[in-house]
């Protein structure tokens, strides 16, 4: 069974930095798709942030690019998202996602996800 655990969340200032991290327990975490998505109170969770297998191709949501940073370590089966720049429209339930396919809204594979850590950005 594939068990994703996210952490890292808070509230901080407009302005201010997290970073997320998200432990998989997989055997095959080099093999794995790897993504961010968020969900805000009231709209549909959306895409953040992906990486490839080796983490050598990354993508971005346009409303987070230049901001945040995607990065995996397959050495310890972890996923980030360092977060700068904050702003109180990225508040949201942040998830990790972990699928087979080769894109992370591929659809093809098996997907996991976490349970969600809550990112709260003040004004």
């Amino acid at each position: 069974q594939v068990q994703l655990v996210e952490s890292g969340g808070g509230l901080v200032q407009a302005g201010g930095s997290l970073r997320l991290s998200c432990a998989v327990s997989v055997r095959t975490f080099v093999t794995t798709t790897m993504g961010w998505f968020r969900q805000a109170p009231g709209k549909e969770r959306e895409f953040v942030a992906e990486a490839s297998r080796s983490g050598g191709m990354t993508y971005y949501a346009d409303s987070v690019k230049g901001r945040f940073t995607i990065s995996r370590d397959n050495a310890k089966n972890t996923v980030y998202l360092q977060m700068n720049s904050l702003k109180p429209e990225d508040t949201a339930v942040y998830y990790c996602k972990a699928t087979s396919a080769s894109r992370i809204v591929d659809g093809t594979g098996y997907d996991y996800w976490g349970q969600g850590t809550q990112v709260t950005v003040s004004s």
